[in-house]
């Protein structure tokens, strides 16, 4: 329990930013699984355009480290690429 009325303050923020980044990075995650598991060509690039922006906007908030987001993004690419869709 907080003893001061700023650790208390500080408590309930992290509580909210915990909240918001779980369903941040809950999204990433389904796009990145769409990117993976799509068939078709088309599909796949339209899958990868998404998740890119999503990688990119959690990078940009510090949710994930841009060393990372820019793995990711490699690999995906590098799997639509295989897959017959353009990057």
């Amino acid at each position: 329990m907080p003893n001061t009325k700023s650790a208390s303050k500080r408590l309930r923020q992290n509580e909210r930013r915990r909240v918001r980044n779980k369903g941040e990075r809950s999204r990433l995650k389904t796009a990145i699984k769409r990117v993976r598991t799509a068939s078709e060509p088309q599909e796949a690039s339209v899958a990868f355009h998404e998740a890119s922006k999503l990688i990119d906007r959690a990078a940009g908030r510090g949710l994930i480290h841009q060393n990372q987001a820019s793995r990711s993004k490699s690999r995906l690419a590098s799997h639509v690429r295989k897959v017959g869709g353009s990057v």
